[in-house]
């Protein structure tokens, strides 16, 4: 287990360059801070810019895919624990306030008795490995699944101990949350957890937090770019591996829905088609994350649309499967390598792996 405030120095040791990272330099005009009374990150519209570092994965992939399975099942909202019913189940709109939604709780519980299942099964068959983003209290109330992601090889990302809105939280509460999610995925999946991120909406203190409790390697939370990236956190820089609301199955519940699986293969597909496209026209190399649910993915139907995403990465030869802390790992340990004065990028150049 990770030292507290081991991964920050790591941070501090590999981060000299400072010139081409998201953040510094010229975007920092490009910043806009947390409005009057807020607290929090400051905005950049700038990024990588125009010409993207020149970014090496492994086996020269030109795109890296991270499947990300959300098991929230059991840590969501409940009208008996909580006062409200939660409300992205199968259908958009809720009941109540006063009356049980039996038809989203039950919906949930398809998720953890059946839909994870449907997933294993399918990502042990492809021999694919994944990312499982676990809430503390969805993994107590089904200990199988820790076993699984255990003996399966995959990593996990802390969600919370529960899948709550940490926006709502006063920051006592979502430290509290946070320190219960790592203390239960670690005694549960026998790793700790060394990445985060919230339910939809991280709170003004969510990464501070993160980086003051230590041991985490990145967060999750932020959805504004296709490569990693640092960001400053009282003066360390901190790992961003951002995730995605776009190439998610989120999308068979809100608008503009799916109308069936095979679309969302469509739009996965078209994804990875274009960023390849771009980078064998020498425009930088990309990180894809694909967001799941066991509770919709892991219907029947729908598993088909992962199913035929996974044969269709599987046949091309330069794409690559990667679970998430692996991608965070290469970025820690190679970041250098296109950050460094004398490198493409720091030049002004944007490279391929080829």
């Amino acid at each position: 287990m990770p030292r507290r405030g081991e991964p920050a120095r790591r941070f501090r040791q590999q981060s000299g360059h400072r010139g081409r990272r998201a953040g510094t330099e010229g975007a920092a005009l490009n910043q806009i801070t947390a409005g009057a009374g807020q607290r929090g990150p400051a905005r950049d519209f700038t990024g990588y810019g125009r010409r993207l570092p020149d970014v090496r994965w492994p086996g020269g992939a030109r795109l890296v895919v991270n499947i990300v399975i959300n098991y929230e099942s059991g840590a969501e909202y409940s009208l008996d624990t909580d006062g409200r019913n939660d409300s992205w189940g199968e259908y958009s709109y809720q009941i109540g306030p006063h009356v049980r939604d039996l038809g989203t709780e039950t919906h949930f519980e398809f998720g953890s008795r059946a839909g994870i299942w449907r997933l294993a099964r399918l990502f042990d068959r492809y021999q694919v490995p994944v990312t499982v983003g676990a809430c503390g209290q969805a993994l107590e109330r089904n200990p199988a699944v820790a076993d699984w992601i255990r003996g399966a090889g995959h990593d996990v990302a802390a969600h919370g101990y529960r899948w709550a809105e940490v926006s709502e939280m006063t920051r006592e509460q979502e430290q509290e949350d946070q320190r219960r999610a790592i203390e239960v995925i670690t005694r549960l999946t026998g790793q700790r957890p060394l990445g985060w991120y919230c339910r939809s909406f991280p709170s003004v203190h969510t990464r501070e937090l993160l980086v003051a409790e230590g041991g985490f390697l990145y967060d999750s939370d932020a959805c504004n770019d296709e490569l990693p990236y640092f960001a400053g956190v009282s003066g360390t820089p901190f790992l961003v591996v951002p995730y995605t609301k776009v190439y998610n199955d989120t999308r068979y519940l809100l608008a503009p829905t799916y109308g069936s699986p095979a679309d969302f293969t469509a739009t996965l597909r078209a994804g990875a088609d274009y960023l390849c496209a771009e980078a064998a026209a020498g425009d930088g190399v990309r990180m894809m994350t694909v967001g799941l649910h066991e509770r919709w993915s892991g219907q029947a139907a729908r598993a088909s649309a992962v199913r035929d995403f996974v044969e269709y990465v599987q046949s091309r030869s330069d794409v690559v499967f990667m679970r998430r802390l692996d991608i965070a790992r290469w970025w820690l340990d190679h970041h250098a390598e296109w950050d460094s004065p004398g490198s493409e990028a720091a030049k002004g150049g944007a490279g391929c792996a080829q």
